[in-house]
């Protein structure tokens, strides 16, 4: 294939993605009613699944209200909020449609282990957005959504600010999850070893903290604690999956 017959066959896995997220937003769209009262506002009510395994304390006294200040802002946070969780649905399609592209071009042995990347990296991209619903999230809206300067500033949190700061720490937080994915990858083809990983951890670690601090929305110190955890584990469970240096 020319040059340009690749670029066309790019253009054409490019718009089966954006097919697949419109076709995929449609339904999202609709049930707005589940999408925002049972999943999006789930982590602002007391009742919330990981305040309840964390005890009483956390389970009781947090209600957090929102306000919305601007005419339009509800519709199109729920246009751009459908488009969003469809782009996270349809990852595993969008990465099988870039493993369909590139299949062509590399030998049997690294279509195995390609395949298997990519597969993992779909995996990883959805636990990575499990983790950030589930752990991530809650806790930073818990501490940000309950901290005051003094009692006399009530807070009063915009649907805007909130959905902004779910939006960008669930994605987030499926990026940074392709790290074992990318590590794997980069070890089969030899550019990277599990021995070089161990060789360079403490380093690794003052990078993925800068990371954390660069990647927070908010940019308070509890949030980056939040997130750089999960990118220490994945850091060390990529020295798992890692071959050794021959």
């Amino acid at each position: 294939m020319t040059f340009w017959d690749h670029l066309d066959e790019l253009r054409r896995v490019l718009f089966r993605s954006a097919i697949a997220i419109f076709l995929l937003a449609i339904p999202i769209f609709l049930a707005k009613d589940f999408l925002f009262s049972d999943i999006i506002f789930a982590p602002t009510k007391p009742d919330f699944i990981l305040y309840k395994l964390l005890g009483s304390t956390f389970s009781e006294d947090f209600n957090l209200d929102l306000i919305n200040i601007e005419l339009s802002a509800q519709f199109f946070i729920h246009i751009s909020v459908s488009l969003t969780l469809s782009l996270i649905l349809a990852i595993p399609y969008i990465l099988y449609q870039f493993w369909l592209f590139v299949k062509p071009g590399l030998y049997e042995n690294e279509q195995k282990a390609t395949r298997r990347a990519f597969g993992f990296g779909s995996f990883l991209f959805i636990t990575g957005v499990i983790v950030g619903y589930l752990f991530v999230f809650p806790l930073t809206l818990r501490f940000l959504g309950s901290y005051q300067v003094s009692e006399a500033v009530p807070n009063q949190i915009s649907l805007q600010s909130y959905i902004s700061m779910f939006t960008r720490l669930i994605l987030i937080m499926g990026i940074v999850f392709e790290m074992p994915a990318l590590a794997l990858i980069l070890s089969k083809i030899g550019i990277i070893s599990k021995s070089l990983l161990k060789k360079y951890r403490k380093h690794a670690f003052t990078i993925l903290v800068i990371t954390a601090a660069i990647i927070t929305p908010s940019g308070d110190a509890f949030t980056l604690l939040v997130v750089a955890t999960p990118l220490y584990l994945l850091y060390e469970f990529s020295i798992l999956i890692c071959r050794d240096s021959n």
